[in-house]
């Protein structure tokens, strides 16, 4: 999706590393309350803020616990989304002649 490694829970993106930097997607409601931190911030991954997801920097994730913590709220929110629906497959088309 963005270039990194990326986990997934249910069949959704729940978190990832880029680099050095920690990818997390959370409730997006409730992503500002874990930007406090100043090693923490909005994925611009596109130029625009994409909702929820954020980088966490090494300095964030590096205490002891941080990394469970930030990957724990990352489960928590894969695992509250609704299962995606089962992609169709393409149809197949007529030969041309």
């Amino acid at each position: 999706m963005f270039g990194g490694l990326a986990f997934m829970v249910k069949d959704h993106m729940c978190c990832g590393v880029l680099d050095e930097k920690l990818v997390v997607w959370v409730a997006p409601n409730d992503a500002h309350k874990w930007l406090a931190p100043p090693d923490v911030r909005p994925m611009d991954f596109t130029g625009q803020p994409m909702r929820g997801f954020l980088y966490v920097e090494k300095k964030a994730y590096a205490a002891p616990g941080a990394l469970a913590r930030w990957v724990g709220r990352a489960v928590a929110f894969a695992e509250s989304l609704p299962p995606k629906r089962p992609k169709r497959a393409p149809r197949s088309r007529p030969a041309r002649r």
